[in-house]
């Protein structure tokens, strides 16, 4: 009740409502939102409405750039250019009215920033009004969103087109400085391998979708996750296409403890235009220690049989094995599964890379390489 009163101070609106009539406004907006927003947001939306800080008093007539945009901004005026368009979505209001509301991303020269639409605002992606490429002239009001700073724009906000020229700049995250935990991660990079797409038995009888892509930039490497419909976004990709992965979050998995990119429902996916630098960072054999991930490059030195066997589960699997050199030394590759059948592709002196496979103290505790589905083999 405190920070409500003090923003209808703080935005002099003494002259335009009274301060009772203004609290009954506020929870007016409120329930209006279906619970989407808290007081403080609805009380700068409700002072928004009444036209706070559009009249030259206040930080409304101020142009704001993207990169100035802060917590606590207020009702804020900027000028950027649509980067990308989230699907618009409906929602069940307190009263039992549908609310509608569509996220954007919008950048100037200086950053992006997420831009939430509401009703009348967001019924404009719906009808295709909005597209990426567009410059708007925008007015509504700041608040710390799901995914971090963000500008609410309502049906008395402002969004017109403009003619402006706007240089747009989107931040970019290196591959080597994502940490588990970040969230809305935008990153560019290259296609390195694609995985099969698997399907899986949840807990309430559904059928649920994934798979995994890995991708590599000029910093590193890591693996993309993508789930149930995300999946659909395969059928267009090819290895050494360079793509966008926009509002991704990262994750370390519980089974190999390295960190992932979760791509979830507000994730976007498309393919640029901008090559991608990545090199694979090959390990000399002589420097492998167990319990680590790998990519190695050399001749094959031996060829061992291929072994077919039935899991506990009852499905069926195979393994056989070869051995690489380089020059420093010569390691054992247990090849599983589909991998398997390299020994009938290759012959003493073939030239391969091993890439992303698991070490771990073999039989008289040598070191070995384990070649599973997250390796890839190529012959070279």
């Amino acid at each position: 009740m405190d920070e409500i009163i003090e923003i209808y101070k703080k935005q002099k609106l003494s002259g335009i409502i009274k301060q009772e009539d203004f609290l009954e406004r506020v929870g007016e907006k409120v329930n209006q939102m279906g619970g989407l927003c808290d007081n403080r947001t609805a009380a700068m939306l409700v002072a928004h409405d009444l036209g706070a800080g559009d009249t030259g008093e206040g930080t409304g007539s101020e142009v704001h750039k993207v990169a100035d945009i802060a917590p606590g901004t207020g009702n804020v005026r900027l000028i950027a250019r649509v980067m990308t368009v989230f699907p618009a979505k409906e929602f069940n209001r307190n009263d039992g009215t549908i609310g509608r509301v569509a996220n954007l991303i919008v950048a100037d020269e200086t950053g992006s920033i997420r831009l939430t639409l509401w009703d009348d605002k967001a019924d404009l992606v719906k009808t295709g009004d909005i597209s990426v490429g567009q410059t708007f002239q925008i007015s509504g009001y700041v608040k710390e969103g799901y995914s971090g700073v963000e500008v609410n724009v309502g049906n008395n906000g402002v969004l017109c087109e403009t003619d402006e020229k706007v240089e747009a700049s989107v931040a970019s995250t290196k591959i080597s400085d994502i940490k588990n935990g970040m969230g809305d991660l935008n990153l560019r990079a290259r296609v390195l391998d694609i995985a099969d797409i698997r399907t899986f038995n949840r807990k309430d009888g559904s059928t649920g979708r994934v798979t995994n892509i890995t991708v590599g930039d000029d910093t590193g490497k890591i693996r993309v996750t993508l789930w149930d419909e995300k999946t659909d976004l395969l059928s267009g990709l090819r290895i050494n296409d360079s793509i966008e992965i926009i509002n991704a979050y990262a994750r370390e998995n519980n089974f190999s403890q390295q960190v992932e990119v979760q791509v979830g429902n507000r994730t976007i996916v498309k393919k640029t235009d901008k090559e991608i630098a990545y090199s694979e960072n090959f390990t000399p054999i002589s420097d492998i220690i167990p319990g680590e991930s790998y990519s190695i490059k050399g001749s094959v030195s031996g060829i061992g049989e291929r072994r077919d066997f039935t899991r506990d589960d009852g499905t069926e699997n195979s393994v056989s094995n070869i051995y690489v050199s380089d020059d420093t030394g010569r390691i054992r590759i247990a090849l599983w599964g589909e991998h398997a059948g390299l020994i009938d592709e290759v012959d003493i002196d073939t030239e391969v890379e091993i890439i992303d496979a698991f070490s771990k103290s073999g039989f008289n505790d040598e070191i070995e390489l384990s070649a599973g589905n997250r390796t890839r083999i190529v012959v070279l």
